[in-house]
């Protein structure tokens, strides 16, 4: 599958953001090498870089797959959690 194919399938998808506080909740000071691993596989594109290097991450929008979970847990999440009830991914297209 194409990347394109892929980015025009998750906009399909509705998020609708939890009130507070967010579902994932990054440690303080998280590895970078942990954050570039993320930065490119997270499905979501949660995980951006700046055009400072900067990588920032944004929880809305989550999947909630897990892949970051698996790959770095507690040395980049201080918690990960799923969204509340009638709150978080809304999958619209297979």
């Amino acid at each position: 599958m194409s990347d394109s194919n892929l980015n025009d399938k998750l906009s399909h998808n509705c998020y609708l953001a939890p009130s507070q506080p967010p579902s994932i909740v990054l440690v303080s000071a998280p590895q970078r090498a942990q954050l570039t691993q993320l930065l490119f596989a997270c499905p979501a594109g949660l995980y951006q870089q700046t055009t400072s290097s900067e990588i920032i991450f944004e929880p809305n929008g989550c999947l909630e797959c897990g892949t970051c979970r698996i790959l770095c847990d507690h040395e980049v999440m201080a918690s990960w959690r799923y969204p509340g009830a009638g709150h978080g991914v809304i999958f619209r297209f297979g």
